[in-house]
């Protein structure tokens, strides 16, 4: 039997096609954002998932990541740390490198974000290939933390992300 309350959260995500280019199909949260009640409802869900992992830190990518880890962070009661691109976060950082289909990207976060041996949760909202979440998890890593699993909104299934992310936990609400 499915929740319907996943199916109320799937119900507010809305396909744009073509976004941002051509043959892309783009799951757009807005909808599920300007909803009060969805919104609770999803961070709700979230926090049920994850409610025995005794979370000391949850980490948010950079941006999405941002509204759903700080929300999930209050409920839960952990501290909320952001992963940024290059150049956004004063003070001293680790960074990683990492790629993307045609490319390569980078991430940071700050060096004393984290203790050692905390126990973090890696938040988004859309999990796709999996590449900018795994280096997420080696940032967090390198920081000594014991990565408890990461949780999206999202997990596009078909592109098998969540296979970069071995031997971590992933939780996520809708699946396509």
């Amino acid at each position: 039997m499915k929740d319907q309350r996943i199916e109320r959260v799937a119900r507010l995500i809305r396909d744009v096609p073509d976004f941002p280019k051509p043959g892309i199909l783009f799951k757009d949260i807005t909808p599920l954002l300007s909803s009060a009640d969805g919104f609770r409802t999803c961070i709700d869900l979230m926090a049920k998932q994850v409610s025995d992992e005794h979370i000391d830190v949850i980490v948010g990518m950079e941006s999405r990541g941002f509204i759903f880890g700080s929300a999930l962070a209050l409920k839960v009661g952990a501290g909320f740390v952001p992963v940024r691109k290059p150049g956004k976060l004063p003070g001293d950082v680790d960074s990683i490198d990492y790629a993307l289909e045609y490319g390569t990207d980078s991430l940071e976060m700050h060096r004393d974000a984290i203790q050692k041996g905390q126990r973090v949760l890696i938040v988004d909202d859309l999990i796709a290939t999996g590449g900018t979440a795994r280096a997420t998890g080696e940032l967090v890593a390198k920081q000594g933390a014991d990565i408890v699993g990461f949780s999206f909104v999202v997990e596009l299934t078909f592109l098998e992300g969540v296979t970069k992310l071995v031997p971590h936990r992933v939780f996520s609400l809708v699946r396509y």
